[in-house]
């Protein structure tokens, strides 16, 4: 057997606010509703009380990348994430021109909630990165 697909999941606060940021980050999309509903709005209000809103989800409108999945929890981010993503703005540049394609991506995000975080310059092994923070303190890095 082999896995068709990936999904990336989020534990955090506010789903809705989490899955607008990285939707706002990566270019991706609201999926569409479950079927027999016209909107998720009329999916949630079908749904019990105390399951309404726990839960958001973005897709990659080319099919390319995971679906993200947003889901609420009760307990707040204590330690570094042991699994991030790495933003991929850098991919086949070196020196300047990368850092420069860092620093923009950079500065696009931080409007958007981001928080900028160290700079790791090219070691002679490993190209520069930028590691940052979404809305909710979960790291990521600008590669």
């Amino acid at each position: 057997m082999s896995i068709k697909q990936v999904q990336v999941t989020f534990d955090c606060a506010e789903p809705e606010r989490v899955a607008r940021f990285w939707r706002a980050v990566l270019g991706y999309e609201v999926p569409a509703p479950p079927e027999g509903f016209t909107t998720w709005d009329d999916f949630d209000r079908s749904r019990p009380p105390g399951y309404q809103g726990p839960a958001f989800a973005s897709i990659d409108p080319s099919d390319g990348g995971p679906r993200l999945f947003f889901q609420r929890v009760p307990e707040g981010k204590v330690v570094k994430n042991r699994v991030h993503l790495d933003v991929r703005v850098g991919t086949g540049l070196v020196g300047a021109e990368r850092l420069a394609a860092l620093e923009a991506e950079c500065a696009r995000l931080l409007p958007l909630g981001a928080v900028r975080g160290q700079l790791l310059l090219a070691d002679g092994v490993d190209e520069s990165c930028l590691g940052m923070q979404d809305v909710e303190g979960n790291e990521f890095c600008l590669d």
